[in-house]
């Protein structure tokens, strides 16, 4: 992925940005992209619309209360009344908590839910983008948004809904008793309210600034994290933690300077409005101490103007910092929003089709492949054809091409040239969900889910049944090593199958391509990260593998790929030699002489591909 230098990011601690910035979003088009979302969940609004009109009026209530209680009971010392007072009070206490539970718990469910949803959608939307998605995108970023970015959107659609009713209500019922006790002091009072609105607006500008910065900054400390802590041995075999110690810090560095920006734009805007809002209520009590004295105000009114003074700043204060908190919501909206915007490079066609029976045919016409955002070519104008049940090797040097073909078989990207047929019709005629079910796949890296035994092998087939596992398991050569596991084929394997060696993590990987009992099967160095014998044990679960299949092994070593019938030996994304081992030995060409290297150099350790089939004589 290109990196650039962030130009708001802190200058001394940038460095290359490992996450870029996402598209910017004004607030309405996060809100009107992320609304149907919460389709399902707008009932909640209407269900809790109750519990918001109610709150505020109860507040009110017990507010009033106060003005009772002092001009009835206080200024005339009189005790009889304070019963009902009492009494009304608790009730309205015990009535506005039962209100409160209620509107929490309902909110945080909802809430939950809809995060689970949208999490999920997000979840189902990257599981269908293609390949070269995820080979141009940070593994811990993405976490980073599936998590808390999804999380940071809810404050805005729902909750953000249902507190800006809640604030409005409050205002409304609060203003509207400032006015029935006396109108021309709450006139007065509310000349200062639109400045608790302005002010934080003022600092919204920086404090979503920053809430970007946070967010891209959290996708890059995780990362960081995931990157290092995933090649743990390597770091720790070449002594490299200081420099993982200086990385992670320096992530963590921009993301502390950029909460320090959002907490001084919070900070200075808050004392500012809370100068207003004590300046307004000295001027209140000023105007209203003189109206008492006046005879135009009781002192239970006079208080209970004050309460309500202060209760109507609350909310007005709460609507201006509700405006930055979807101000700093949006920037995790933003990150969402990038992803979801992302397409499939490689789509089915509305005429798309599937195969029931496949034999297994392969072809490449004039095959030429660009990788996006790559200048040269992977591959160019390659052609050959694989009958049914035949193998094909692919060799030649790192960047030559070999892995390109194999993903470009399994339709991860499509030709930008010629093209790829499975039994005469064109991949890109073709489902992909139908034509990777005829294709099975053994990595260099043998991947295992941590899982357990059980559901690793069955990974290749969902529904296999027990006794179809343990036949692939045999087949594979792995059922001894299962059985002897703590709990056999229920034993976790650990995250990346750590708790097995890498050649039973092998055969683990050959039992699920077994049990998927595809017609093509491609073999990317299966061998190559495996010792000596290890790599043997697993020929024969290999040979038998392959047996009848349409196989394409992918190999550096040329020793291990004498017996395939075909091999190609590829340059810079280009044929430059093919044929039979005897043939190519015997033109005494690239192939031949590599082979003689090859001979000389790993001749005692090699473990040679003759094992997988019947032996046929070869050049020496």
């Amino acid at each position: 992925m290109t990196r650039r230098q962030t130009s708001h990011g802190p200058r001394h601690t940038s460095g290359p940005d490992i996450v870029e910035p996402a598209p910017p979003l004004s607030p309405r088009e996060i809100f009107k992209r992320f609304w149907p979302h919460a389709r399902p969940y707008r009932w909640f609004i209407w269900l809790t619309l109750p519990f918001i009109v109610l709150a505020p009026a109860i507040d009110t209530a017990r507010i009033w209360l106060f003005k009772v209680l002092v001009d009835e009971v206080l200024v005339p010392r009189e005790f009889g009344p304070f019963w009902w007072i009492a009494l009304s009070y608790v009730g309205l206490t015990l009535l506005a908590a039962a209100l409160v539970v209620g509107d929490s718990y309902l909110a945080k469910w909802v809430g939950g839910k809809f995060v689970l949803s949208l999490r999920t959608l997000l979840f189902r939307h990257l599981q269908g983008l293609s390949l070269d998605f995820f080979e141009r995108r940070p593994l811990g970023d993405m976490i980073s948004r599936l998590t808390s970015d999804v999380a940071a959107i809810e404050s805005f659609v729902l909750s953000g809904v249902g507190n800006t009713l809640a604030y409005v209500l409050r205002i409304v019922y609060f203003a509207g008793a400032l006015f029935y006790i006396q109108w021309v002091l709450a006139l007065m009072s509310l000349i200062v309210a639109p400045l608790f609105w302005f002010v934080p607006r003022h600092f919204a500008r920086v404090i979503r600034h920053a809430s970007r910065e946070k967010r891209r900054r959290s996708g890059s400390i995780s990362s960081v994290a995931e990157e290092s802590f995933s090649n743990a041995q390597v770091v720790q075999a070449y002594n490299r933690q200081d420099a993982e110690i200086d990385r992670f810090e320096r992530e963590n560095l921009g993301n502390f300077e950029a909460h320090m920006m959002s907490a001084r734009a919070k900070a200075l805007s808050a004392p500012l409005v809370s100068l207003f809002g004590v300046t307004c209520g000295l001027m209140v009590i000023g105007i209203g101490i003189w109206m008492l004295s006046e005879g135009r105000l009781t002192l239970g009114e006079l208080l209970v103007f004050l309460s309500f003074l202060g209760s109507l700043y609350s909310p007005i204060r709460g609507l201006g910092q509700l405006g930055t908190s979807i101000y700093a919501a949006s920037a995790a909206a933003e990150r969402i929003a990038e992803f979801l915007d992302e397409q499939p490079s490689v789509l089915d066609r509305p005429t798309s089709r599937s195969l029931k029976l496949v034999r297994g045919l392969i072809e490449f016409e004039n095959v030429c492949f660009r990788y996006p955002r790559v200048p040269q070519n992977a591959l160019t104008d390659v052609t050959f054809r694989v009958e049914p049940g035949e193998t094909l090797a692919l060799v030649g040097p790192s960047g030559a091409g070999k892995s390109t073909i194999a993903k470009l078989l399994s339709r991860f990207y499509d030709p930008t040239g010629g093209a790829i047929r499975l039994d005469s019709h064109d991949l890109r005629d073709l489902r992909l969900h139908a034509l990777r079910e005829h294709i099975a796949v053994l990595l260099q890296e043998a991947l295992v889910f941590d899982a357990t035994v059980r559901e690793n092998i069955a990974y290749g087939r969902p529904n296999a049944t027990d006794e179809e596992i343990v036949r692939a398991a045999k087949a594979a050569d792995a059922h001894e090593f299962i059985a002897a596991l703590p709990n056999g084929y229920e034993t976790v394997v650990g995250q990346k199958g750590r708790r097995l060696s890498g050649g039973q993590r092998q055969r683990i990987a050959i039992a699920r391509a077994m049990i998927r009992d595809a017609p093509i099967l491609i073999l990317d160095e299966p061998t190559s990260d495996l010792d000596p014998e290890s790599g043997h044990r697993i020929l024969e679960p290999l040979r038998r593998l392959m047996s009848g299949r349409t196989t394409i092994i992918i190999s550096h070593n040329l020793i291990t790929v004498r017996e395939a019938t075909t091999i190609l030996v590829l340059k810079e994304g280009r044929v430059i030699e093919q044929g039979t081992h005897v043939d190519l030995v015997t033109r005494d060409g690239t192939y031949a002489a590599l082979y003689r290297l090859c001979q000389d150099h790993d001749a005692a350790t090699t473990i040679s591909w003759s094992a997988l089939g019947p032996r046929r004589q070869v050049a020496p």
